[in-house]
């Protein structure tokens, strides 16, 4: 390879979009490319994640990227001392963001390991208390968070708290909420990496010793032996399709069928059986409705709880099908059997000694295995969600005292200078007179609006500088889909002219129409029978996987959500590929074949 001339670009070379030229104010200083670090950051082999942030970043929403890599390094480094791997650098480049894993220094390794052994034993040997404290944890951080509120400050002080001596005014609530709302959502993305980070290892040493003993085993094979989780992430999507279920039962279900929320409701009520299908709905609302159609790093995620029409839509898809008597349940048995069937044939390859150490990684694997998705639900959705929730009350009480004409208008200020603009509220209030920030937040929340949707419009580069020689990270493999075999396709170097390349994440061989979908707010687009492409897929798009017949994403390893939710759903997948949403178009016929990771185009 020419030293001079790397694979990608530098981020030092990489134009912003016409249009965007100024957008680094957007973002604070140590997520920008420095160009006093040029030599450093040069280095380094950053990669776009683009399955996690998929979208450009409006600049308060960068508080959930600084918590989570920031709280994901604290437990690989400071925490856990993971012996190979340290934190994760970030950076922003035109609103997205790329990553660069930090490796421990070879003779620094060995030390590690009788740390980390110590330390993550203790959880392993610990596991379910640990986790039922951590539950007690989350929950607490989400009921603290649901009591706090915005309200407008008053015309005056209230009369007892002069009379009373209080000495304080209403301003104190205010910064107090807004603070308090950061710090325990700071404190919940702790949490968040308490056990994932545990989770991923316990599976790759579980995967890295039957490796040892069949080099030449598929990664699925070894992903199937943990297959059939129950996980509560999976818990919406079950709670819609009883729903369902109940409402043929019920015979209300044609009721649901048009109209509106309120109009489908209304008429459910009317019936004679109604009111018994309307407590089941509200009873599924909390806390399985406390879930976003996104991934929760965003301020424009829509949650069910607040958008009631997502979970009707997908109600309404599972009502036909429940009348023709389709299983719209997810395969879990056929799933269990095959991973029973699978664990044993390769079991009964090894003698003794192997069969022991082999039986107490896989039991400890399928042990702490569910997190990995389990934690989702409580973090990214529902902690997140309340999150969301409030600051957009704040939005609208900002909008209300004049400093942006649109309830979101917030989001376009980073954390830091959304305290400035309470403090301008307080002293304006206090003073007597009109706040600065209306004569100056308006037309900057518009400047700033037309270069993130500026940002947005163009995709981003794949990559930056020289990748290593082999990627061997395991995290960058299994969670990303980022191999040396990846790097090749993105830069072309791989002729893939009669199809795509990927990770077979999840077996199975299927043909069928594509449907090429970049957002959450296009899956009303999808047709039963489809192959969804996608750049990444999120969690919360498990009540599609029952209509779809395959997935294929750009993005993403054999632990990647899509290829841990297809295997649950018992359908083929496709991660990883690179580059399938540019070369696929919505109506062509493809070949799927996740035994393989390859997808063909048939016309």
């Amino acid at each position: 390879m020419d030293a001079k001339r790397p694979l990608f670009p530098s981020a030092f070379d990489v134009k912003p979009p016409k249009g965007a030229e100024d957008w680094q104010d957007l973002y604070p200083y140590y997520t920008r490319f420095q160009p006093s670090r040029r030599a450093e950051d040069d280095r380094k082999f950053w990669f776009c994640n683009s399955q996690h942030w998929p979208t450009a970043l409006r600049p308060f929403d960068v508080i959930f990227l600084d918590f989570a890599i920031k709280c994901l390094g604290q437990y690989n480094s400071r925490h856990l001392l993971v012996p190979p791997a340290n934190g994760i650098d970030y950076r922003i480049l035109n609103g997205f963001v790329y990553f660069s894993p930090v490796a421990v220094a070879p003779d620094d390794i060995g030390p590690r390991v009788p740390q980390f052994m110590d330390r993550a034993g203790h959880y392993f040997m610990n596991w379910n208390d640990l986790l039922a404290n951590w539950k007690t944890k989350v929950m607490s951080m989400i009921d603290q968070m649901n009591a706090i509120s915005f309200t407008h400050l008053p015309d005056v002080v209230p009369v007892e708290w002069v009379k009373g001596g209080v000495g304080l005014d209403n301003t104190n609530a205010l910064f107090e909420a807004y603070d308090k709302l950061i710090e325990l959502s700071y404190k919940t993305w702790q949490y968040h990496f308490e056990f994932l980070n545990l989770g991923y290892a316990a599976y790759l040493d579980f995967f890295s010793f039957v490796k040892s003993q069949f080099p030449t085993i598929p990664d699925q094979a070894i992903a199937k032996m943990v297959q059939g989780v129950d996980s509560e992430l999976f818990r919406p999507d079950d709670e819609v399709k009883k729903l369902a279920r109940l409402a043929v039962e019920l015979r209300v279900d044609d009721a649901l069928m048009t109209g509106t929320v309120d109009q489908a409701l209304a008429a459910v009520g009317a019936r004679p059986n109604g009111n018994t299908w309307l407590a089941a709905w509200k009873a599924a609302q909390d806390p399985w409705f406390n879930f976003t159609s996104g991934n929760g790093f965003y301020s424009t995620d829509r949650y069910w709880i607040d958008h009631l029409d997502i979970p009707l839509g997908y109600l309404r898809d599972y009502i036909p099908r429940v009348k023709a008597g389709e299983v719209i349940e997810r395969p879990t048995a056929r799933l269990l059997a095959e991973r029973d069937r699978i664990t044993e044939e390769y079991r009964d390859m090894m003698d003794a000694e192997a069969q022991a150490v082999f039986d107490s990684k896989l039991g400890l694997s399928r042990t702490v295995f569910p997190y990995v998705e389990d934690h989702n639900f409580y973090i990214e959705h529902w902690a997140l969600g309340v999150f969301w929730r409030k600051m957009r009350e704040l939005s609208r009480l900002l909008q209300g005292a004049g400093f942006w004409p649109d309830e979101d208008g917030m989001f376009y200020l980073s954390r830091n200078e959304v305290r400035d603009v309470l403090w301008d509220y307080a002293a304006s209030w206090a003073i007597g007179t009109r706040n600065v920030g209306s004569a100056v937040w308006p037309a900057e929340v518009e400047r700033r609006r037309k270069l993130v949707d500026t940002l947005s419009a163009q995709p981003p580069l794949p990559a930056l500088n020289d990748p290593p020689e082999v990627i061997t990270e395991p995290f960058t493999i299994m969670l990303w889909g980022i191999t040396s075999d990846a790097i090749q396709r993105w830069t072309g170097a791989v002729d893939d002219s009669g199809g795509l390349k990927g990770m077979a994440a999840a077996p199975g061989t299927v043909e069928g129409i594509a449907r090429v979908l970049r957002s959450p707010d296009q899956l009303g687009e999808l047709q039963k029978g489809e192959i969804l492409v996608t750049p990444v897929t999120a969690p919360s798009w498990a009540p599609v996987f029952g209509k779809i017949a395959a997935a294929v994403t750009d993005i993403g390893g054999m632990m990647s959500h899509a290829a841990i939710v297809c295997r649950e759903y018992g359908l083929p997948a496709v991660t990883g590929t690179g580059n399938a949403t540019a070369k696929i178009k919505t109506g062509m016929r493809l070949r799927v074949d996740g035994n393989t990771g390859t997808v063909t185009i048939l016309d």
